[in-house]
């Protein structure tokens, strides 16, 4: 009786699984699979690289992936901070107001 629970979600993951795997087989099939000269050569940006691929990046490429780290950090604090907030209550409003204060800071000085 207790696994009867558990049916509806053993069934929409098993539809799930048939669904991606007749979905996934039917785009291997279709596709066209002809290897063409443009096809195999590198694609990183365009062209064929001029240099060695182990020179020094610049600074501004490490700014921004920590600036997205930053706000995909705000928002993840920020989701469950908005379902959960009760008006009732002020301290957990301006505790998130000072979080975002520090993160805007942050992004100005970067």
């Amino acid at each position: 009786m207790l696994l009867f629970n558990y049916l509806s979600i053993f069934l929409f993951l098993s539809f799930a699984a048939l669904l991606s795997s007749v979905i996934f087989l039917l785009s291997f099939l279709v596709s066209a699979k002809s290897d063409d000269v443009e096809k195999l050569t590198s694609y990183e940006c365009g062209f064929n690289p001029f240099e060695d691929s182990r020179s020094e990046f610049d600074v501004r490429f490490y700014i921004v992936a920590i600036l997205f780290l930053v706000f995909d950090l705000e928002i993840s604090f920020l989701f469950p901070f908005s379902v959960s907030l009760d008006i009732g209550e002020r301290i957990t409003f301006f505790s998130m107001l000072y979080f975002l204060i520090i993160l805007t800071v942050g992004f100005f000085y970067e």
